[in-house]
């Protein structure tokens, strides 16, 4: 077996018993759930002031490998504003999507046409239809999940999959992966070693982020690792690679902003919450990219880490609810 196999295999097996350890805890959180949990719209309640601090939350943290549906969660319910719900957290990603736009237009442009040429021409091996290629494989598997996860859990908002349990444990198991993958790592591969297999592995670690907590940059940063890929090279991956998703994900939610009939009150902080989002999530990029130049992952394990230990403690103490 090969050192990148080997270490895959290290990856599957703890993300294996990462997800059976959420599920455990999901079936223990359901049977706590109320059955007469609040249905109404959670949107309704945020002024603007909140809607710009939870962009500023967003914009930060989808970028970070520190799972920013975990802090759009977490956050606001210290805070004592309630959960924001599914359909805000993900329309405020549109804001940060605008941002990744903005920041990565060259390298998709550049991306776009050489694929373009390359399938002209039947040169398969350029370096931008290999990534073009691992961009749409690697975005697959997360939508097969998602798409099951609305059929089979369709009022998300009040899943036990969204609990605060469920987010503490997450974000440990993350941190010990990243943990793992920083160790065992070469971090010796560029980006234009990539080949069409990476974006078919980073996508599959992708389809984890839709358990809370998780992080979808966190996971594919950790498979990238994993795979002896440049701490830089696959935060920049990551970051393009996840320009699919997370547009697909506020598109989808935008037909439910529209059937709910906003009003302006409604719609005002939404608008201020995308601006907020879209600037922060614009300077998170090109932190975090300058910052893995020159450093390693280690803080971010250790965020993650007393992240989950500090909910798991809020709950046993009975100061938050680990619904």
């Amino acid at each position: 077996m090969t050192r990148i196999t080997s270490k895959w295999v290290n990856f599957c097996s703890a993300v294996v018993l990462g997800i059976g350890l959420s599920l455990t805890l999901n079936r223990l959180a359901a049977s706590q759930t109320s059955p007469d949990a609040a249905t109404s719209d959670p949107m309704s309640h945020l002024n603007v002031f909140q809607a710009i601090v939870l962009g500023f939350v967003q914009g930060v943290t989808e970028f970070l490998p520190i799972s920013s549906t975990a802090h759009l969660k977490v956050v606001p319910v210290l805070l004592g504003w309630g959960d924001p719900g599914v359909s805000f957290t993900a329309i405020i990603q549109l804001g940060s999507i605008a941002s990744v736009l903005w920041y990565f237009w060259a390298d998709l442009t550049q991306v776009t046409t050489g694929a373009i040429k390359a399938i002209q021409k039947s040169d398969y091996k350029a370096y931008e239809f290999r990534m073009a290629v691992g961009i749409i494989l690697g975005t697959i598997p997360i939508v097969i999940c998602g798409c099951l996860l609305k059929v089979l859990v369709p009022d998300l908002d009040n899943s036990p999959l969204r609990s605060m349990t469920t987010i503490a444990i997450a974000s440990i198991v993350m941190a010990s992966l990243l943990a793992l993958a920083e160790r065992l790592g070469t971090h010796k591969r560029s980006l234009e070693d990539l080949q069409k297999r990476d974006g078919v592995l980073m996508g599959l670690a992708q389809s984890l982020s839709l358990i809370p907590g998780v992080s979808r940059s966190g996971s594919t940063l950790t498979a990238g690792l994993f795979m002896d890929i440049e701490r830089s090279t696959a935060a920049r991956f990551s970051f393009l690679l996840g320009i699919p998703v997370i547009t697909l994900a506020g598109l989808v939610e935008l037909k439910d902003v529209f059937d709910h009939q906003l009003t302006m009150s409604q719609l005002l902080p939404l608008g201020f919450g995308l601006i907020s989002s879209a600037v922060f999530s614009y300077l998170a990029i090109a932190w975090l990219l300058q910052y893995l130049k020159t450093k390693d992952t280690w803080v971010f394990v250790w965020y993650r880490l007393a992240f989950g230990l500090f909910l798991l403690g809020g709950i046993a103490l009975g100061k938050i609810s680990p619904n």
